[in-house]
């Protein structure tokens, strides 16, 4: 159960950091120096004090903190040998349960990032897609040593963040979650298109995953957003929206087979805290999408 801000408010220093002791990994020190801050009148002003802590620490303790993270998808990993939150975050990806070759591609790239930065390669696995989380690999091993621990260490506090916010109830969290909505106008009545299918699928590099389907409303909405209550994973998806049964459920005039059939609406997310709303206007001819709000 989440203890809350007013039972934090309340500890001593002793069970303030006891009970903060997994937001950092295996740093309790962090908590400790947070401490002094109490009380928090929100729980990002708490926020706000553990990485206040973090930035002003010492340079050796900041890559003291960096280096207490573990690397991604490594046999430690799929043995088991994390700390609970690091192992719910890589499994929340299936990390620990990649193939042979995917485990070997994750150790090449461990191995060079650790050569030369001579720490873990630090993510926020929550915000990505394993295609992200690839693609930022391949591309900070071409950062310069100053630039890749500043990266290192905002990465962590992201990491913090998402947990701060599962482990403290209270008023006030920091914004740590993105929403995904769509549309469908059908203009061919000017009404919204009622029991429509749609489908939401994640595109990998090497596969497929179909994350949610729903069927439109009176509104033409879906009841609930198609992704909702954490992060939006960066990466690339495809919504399927099936508007030639639509139309033909509705004897709407159209060719046989019908010109437009399943729509498909290929788009990338990068931003894991936004709202993303794409819209589908369509007749039986013809379609139209943008980003909307």
């Amino acid at each position: 159960m989440p203890t809350t801000l007013d039972q934090l408010n309340a500890m001593d220093r002793v069970g303030f950091a006891a009970a903060l002791g997994g937001i950092y990994e295996s740093s309790p020190w962090v908590a400790e120096r947070a401490f002094a801050a109490r009380p928090f009148a929100s729980v990002a002003d708490l926020d706000a004090a553990l990485q206040g802590a973090v930035a002003s620490a010492a340079a050796d303790e900041q890559l003291a903190l960096i280096r207490a993270h573990p690397e991604l998808a490594t046999k430690v990993a799929r043995a088991g040998a994390l700390t609970a939150e690091s192992r719910r975050e890589q499994g929340s990806l299936g990390l620990d349960r990649l193939s042979d070759a995917e485990y070997d591609r994750f150790e090449r790239l461990n191995a060079a990032y650790r050569e030369r930065f001579g720490f873990p390669f630090i993510i926020c696995v929550r915000r990505h897609t394993r295609d992200s989380i690839l693609d930022r690999f391949e591309r900070r091993l071409g950062n310069g040593p100053d630039e890749e621990r500043a990266t290192a260490l905002a990465e962590v506090g992201l990491i913090a963040r998402l947990r701060l916010v599962d482990a403290v109830d209270g008023p006030g969290k920091p914004k740590t979650d993105g929403r995904l909505s769509t549309h469908v106008l059908d203009t061919v009545s000017g009404r919204p298109a009622a029991g429509l299918r749609i489908e939401l699928t994640e595109i990998g590099a090497s596969a497929e995953a179909l994350l949610a389907e729903a069927v439109t409303n009176a509104d033409g909405r879906t009841d609930a957003p198609l992704l909702a209550g954490a992060p939006l994973r960066i990466g690339r998806y495809r919504l399927d929206f099936h508007v030639g049964a639509y139309f033909a459920a509705r004897q709407a005039v159209t060719a046989n087979p019908p010109f437009l059939d399943i729509v498909p609406i290929r788009f990338a997310i990068a931003e894991p805290e936004g709202h993303y709303h794409v819209p589908l206007l369509v007749s039986p001819w013809s379609y139209a999408t943008y980003r909307g709000s």
